[in-house]
């Protein structure tokens, strides 16, 4: 049976029809005794069967003109562009209880573990009343599965309640996404030292999306399947759950990640039904854009052309999205390095496959209040996604649509999504809306400031500037941390002496974090000395180190840095970069073993509280 490709409209409407039959039998029939059936369906309040095609077919030929088999046509860039502004129902299915509560506890234990109320119809209203018309719904698996006893076996009772909540969403007119999210990191698996479990895991995750194809295969294109989340690529090395993983080098990962996705989209395949043409949507190295184009990326072979989208996730810079060490977004090298980012991944676009950007946001303050800029940021990824027709997907966690008091937390943010829904846009073509959105980045970005700090001298910037980037081990003071040089982006508090550089000699760079809240920054996440457009004005030179003082006191590295460049204009030695595990050809070594060149030189685990950091080194030329 080919599928009905049915509107946003016309799905609300076939799914309230199917609601009012569903009901009807219900009463008629005293009830029902199929243990399939949403557990919801047991009470009076029922939500409609999930097998709702037939009754949509009928119901969608009368009510409108759209009838005709063409779901088997529409194109992954065609539906790029229905789906709208997205939202994630986060911390919600994927919130991992299982070591707490086992996995035979009631599925309201585990869905609001992390938080979060229990989700009802009224809430996916308000989300798509806010603008949004389409939701991801990141699911934990593994919360009611007996794996570590050879039972792959997903209970019925969370298959049950996912399916309500998809249910809901399409009761509202939403495209839905489900995945298989952190689940506890059962991922490392992938990554174990001992081929057996590494199988296992492909066994497991068969058997996962196996389950999960049959269970939800009456659904119509309006059900996507996502591969994974964050976890396919390095993280297939995580060592929480298997203990003996991390065996896998980065190209091995990337190898890993790409039999993992062929495995998902030939799994869901062989199910057929709906699933032979549904839309699926393919997790990214990382979910990283730099990552996902690499060319180690491939995209899995398909039975059916023009099916497959790809996700990435976007908190760039993390120290403003993510942490409240940076407190204003929107410098003209903040815009430049946003549009150059996103406008990456229309290497995928030219080749046919959507792009989800199934992440993204400025997270809240500690204190629940939200940023400076975050208006102004949201709009100009917002723009990038309607000039290159990509899927935006908030990141939500009830800190922007309050789903507890069915409101939304910004006047201003929520104006901005109404404004960017797909009814608000569908009768402007996508060359419009192209115009507009460019329009929009242009005017952003001739706008926008240098630098928020007065007191920075602007010419510097086009010149070498020699600092010190670095995160704190909990990510809550940082300063620069990018290849570009950004002095205004820093914890407040924090005091940079940076150098500029002129030529080959003896340089000192230093952070002081004592008018910082704490007073100091807990270790180190990433740390790095970088030196701008080093790489333009002197090519080849390498950075000596000649001391590193911690909180006044010398300190001894533990291996041998290089110096590199990641984007051929930075160079850069890292202090502290856990992420690089293969040591680059160009690396240039100043003395000392190549053997023992190291991108992580500092001992993490000891360097405690730093009050100051003070590096002096020799800039050599080649």
């Amino acid at each position: 049976m080919k599928i009905q490709r049915l509107t946003q409209n016309s799905r609300l409407t076939a799914a309230i029809l199917t609601a009012v039959m569903t009901a009807g039998c219900l009463t008629g029939c005293g009830g029902t005794n199929d243990t399939d059936a949403p557990a919801a369906a047991q009470t009076d309040a029922a939500p409609p069967e999930t097998d709702t095609t037939e009754t949509a077919s009928s119901a969608q030929e009368s009510e409108t003109t759209q009838e005709t088999d063409d779901s088997e046509n529409l194109t992954a860039l065609e539906l790029s562009k229905l789906m709208g502004n997205g939202i994630n129902l986060g911390n919600t299915m994927e919130a991992y209880g299982r070591p707490e509560l086992g996995i035979n506890a009631d599925t309201s234990k585990y869905e609001t573990f992390w938080g979060q109320p229990v989700t009802t119809e009224e809430m996916i209203a308000g989300m798509k009343n806010s603008g949004f018309d389409s939701i991801r719904i990141p699911v934990a698996w593994t919360n009611m599965m007996d794996y570590e006893n050879g039972d792959y076996t997903i209970a019925d009772a969370y298959l049950d309640r996912v399916d309500e909540l998809i249910t809901y969403a399409i009761n509202n007119g939403m495209y839905v996404i489900i995945n298989d999210h952190w689940d506890g990191s059962w991922w490392g698996m992938f990554g174990s030292a001992t081929e057996e479990t590494r199988e296992t895991a492909f066994t497991m995750y068969t058997s996962m999306w196996t389950q999960l194809a049959e269970r939800y295969h009456d659904y119509d294109e309006s059900l996507i399947f996502e591969s994974g989340n964050e976890e396919l690529g390095n993280r297939l090395n995580d060592t929480d759950i298997c203990k003996d993983s991390g065996s896998l080098s980065e190209d091995e990962c990337y190898e890993m990640t790409n039999r993992i996705n062929q495995t998902f989209v030939d799994t869901v395949r062989a199910t057929g039904g709906n699933n032979a043409d549904r839309f699926l949507l393919i997790a990214g190295y990382n979910t990283n854009i730099a990552k996902t184009c690499d060319d180690r990326f491939k995209m899995p072979k398909d039975t059916i052309p023009d099916k497959l989208l790809v996700s990435v996730h976007y908190y760039d810079p993390w120290n403003y999205c993510g942490t409240d060490s940076g407190t204003q977004w929107g410098t003209h090298g903040e815009y430049e390095t946003q549009n150059a980012d996103l406008k990456k991944m229309t290497k995928f676009t030219e080749q046919g496959y959507g792009v989800i950007i199934g992440e993204y946001g400025v997270l809240a303050k500690d204190d629940g209040t939200l940023k400076d800029s975050i208006t102004a940021y949201t709009e100009n990824l917002l723009d990038n996604c309607d000039r290159y027709n990509f899927v935006p997907m908030l990141w939500d966690t009830s800190t922007f649509f309050l789903r507890s008091e069915l409101t939304f937390s910004d006047d201003d943010l929520l104006a901005l999504y109404t404004s960017r829904s797909y009814a608000a846009q569908e009768k402007t073509s996508e060359e419009e809306l192209a115009a507009a959105a460019t329009e929009r980045m242009d005017t952003a970005l001739v706008n926008a400031p240098e630098v928020f700090d007065t007191s920075i001298d602007v010419s510097t910037l086009d010149g070498s500037i020699a600092w010190i980037m670095f995160n704190s081990r909990d990510w809550s003071v940082a300063y620069s941390s990018g290849d570009s040089y950004k002095p205004d982006d820093k914890a407040a508090g924090l005091v940079a002496t940076d150098a500029v550089i002129d030529g080959a000699g003896t340089y000192t760079i230093s952070l002081d974090f004592t008018g910082t809240d704490a007073g100091f920054a807990e270790g180190t996440a990433f740390s790095a000395i970088g030196i701008s457009n080093a790489e333009v004005f002197y090519p080849g030179y390498m950075i000596d180190i000649k001391e590193i003082e911690v909180n006044g006191t010398p300190y001894e590295l533990t291996g041998t840095p290089y110096t590199t460049s990641d984007n051929g204009i930075c160079t850069r030695l890292n202090l502290y970069n856990e992420w690089v595990t293969d040591i680059p050809d160009t690396a240039r070594i100043m003395g000392g073993n190549a053997a023992d060149a190291a991108a992580t030189v500092v001992d993490n685990e000891t360097l405690g509280q730093i009050k100051t950091l003070k590096i002096t080194f020799d800039f050599v030329a080649p």
